[in-house]
């Protein structure tokens, strides 16, 4: 059960009979927002609330350093186009047949892969479903698909924003790559998702702080995610990569503003000197930048930018899906952390090792030897693309598993301490100094229900009792 987030003034919270930093049988005291004391047999006098922890540990609040909160909570609403649930044309054709369809009529599906019906396009698409308005993402997140009602409502008739992607003849194929925005205004007016439910799931996780990744967030966007904090639908503490450089919006205490989201897309790669201004720019307005690399060229390109560019505190790599073992010792040099998520590998493993170069596994979300190459490294989920649950990232940053029980790389394996580690790190030092439960310190924190060690013998969301807000 998840504690809600009330005024820090209105508690004063003692939990009893905890392990904290491995030491058993201690209580702790939340006054006014704060670890007030620590300690055995503290008074109970003015207490709120007292909860017996039972000899469960009491740690830090975890933090998802990179996710995306609207997109996950549409992704519930929304079609899956991909295994599990969907694994074959058949099953797509009657997953879109069956679906609801939003108020407007138009049926919006995710997590679409190849293997399911080939390679779509707007043609492919019809002839699952015609008759209704359907949009897929590819579970990258990088592209859409449209079927022809949907380009006729939407009015995409050409190549009106690079993103489309048009035949010789100059007609829309259907794919629309990396254009989210541009594409939310050609669709039927909706509002950004209610954030609540998700909120409460990532309470549920002991997750206490996230990191939105969506790059250039709209004004009505940036305006919902502030209002889902300030009224109690998101609990958690919030930071922003994508305000953009420049803009200075005045924020609550509980959000903040992070490095400035840069996108090189695997589908076309950007001009060296328009991403070495672009980072420049970054920089000259105090801003690091965090940017998103999954491909191998798309590391070598930032890197090599970067030596142009120069290098700023906090300066990162989103995702770092397959880093070449020469290129750690340049991200060390440059002072860049990595914010990977080894999740991806218990859920696509099996896809991974069929499909990527053999060349390229040993390759694939490094972990252990971006430790040991001093390069800092904070762990993920990029939800809603990979798995929300931060302890099933924990096992599959330890056990390094695909769906059916293969390895990828044992070698990169981190210890479940290693991989906890990387959720408890602050939301502006992702990778740095692991928060600790100190007196002073902020109150986000999870109980659980045994003491650390035996937690993380088997990690499971199941292992956490109750999560507390500041």
């Amino acid at each position: 059960m998840t504690d809600t987030h009330l005024p820090a003034a209105d508690r004063t919270i003692i939990v009893r009979d905890a392990e904290i930093d491995g030491i058993p049988g201690l209580d702790l005291r939340v006054r006014d927002g704060r670890i007030d004391d620590i300690g055995p047999s503290l008074s109970t006098d003015g207490a709120t609330e007292v909860i017996d922890a039972r000899g469960g540990a009491v740690i830090p609040g975890l933090h998802d350093h990179h996710l995306h909160l609207h997109a996950t909570a549409a992704d519930a609403a929304s079609v899956h186009c991909g295994p599990p649930a969907v694994r074959d044309r058949r099953a797509l054709g009657t997953a879109l047949a069956e679906a609801s369809g939003d108020d407007h009529g138009w049926v919006r599906g995710v997590g679409y892969v190849d293997t399911v019906a080939g390679d779509l396009d707007a043609v492919a698409l019809d002839a699952l479903h015609a008759t209704r308005p359907v949009r897929v993402q590819h579970r990258s997140g990088a592209m859409w698909i449209l079927n022809s009602a949907a380009l006729a409502a939407a009015e995409i008739t050409d190549a009106a924003h690079p993103g489309v992607e048009c035949a010789a003849d100059g007609v829309p194929t259907g794919r629309i790559w990396r254009a989210d925005s541009w594409l939310r205004t050609r669709l039927p007016p909706a509002r950004p998702p209610h954030l609540g439910s998700l909120g409460s799931t990532l309470a549920e996780y002991g997750i206490t702080g996230v990191t939105d990744a969506t790059p250039d967030l709209s004004t009505g966007s940036q305006a919902a995610l502030v209002t889902a904090v300030t009224e109690g639908d998101l609990p958690q503490r919030l930071h922003l990569l994508g305000v953009p450089v420049g803009s200075a919006p005045s924020l609550p205490e509980r959000i903040g503003v992070g490095p400035y989201k840069i996108v090189i897309a695997d589908s076309g790669l950007p001009p060296f000197d328009d991403l070495v201004e672009q980072i420049s720019a970054a920089h000259r307005g105090g801003r690091a930048v965090a940017v998103h690399c999954v491909s191998r060229e798309a590391l070598l390109l930032l890197l090599a930018a970067l030596d142009v560019a120069g290098d700023f505190p906090g300066d990162r790599v989103e995702h770092a899906a397959l880093v070449p073992a020469d290129t750690i010792g340049d991200l060390h040099r440059h002072g860049l952390r990595v914010v990977t998520q080894p999740g991806f590998l218990s859920r696509r493993g099996d896809y991974y090792l069929e499909h990527v170069e053999p060349d390229d596994i040993d390759d694939l979300y490094r972990c252990r030897s971006l430790l040991s190459g001093g390069v800092p490294l904070a762990l993920s989920s990029d939800s809603p693309y990979g798995p929300l649950d931060p302890w099933a990232v924990i096992a599959a940053a330890s056990r390094r598993s695909t769906e059916t029980g293969a390895t990828i790389n044992t070698g990169e394996c981190l210890t479940p301490a290693q991989a906890l580690a990387g959720y408890l790190t602050p939301a502006d030092d992702p990778g740095g100094r692991t928060r600790r439960i100190r007196r002073g310190a902020s109150a986000d924190l999870v109980l659980l229900r045994a003491p650390l060690e035996q937690v993380l013998r088997d990690p499971s969301a199941d292992v956490v009792a109750r999560t507390l807000f500041a």
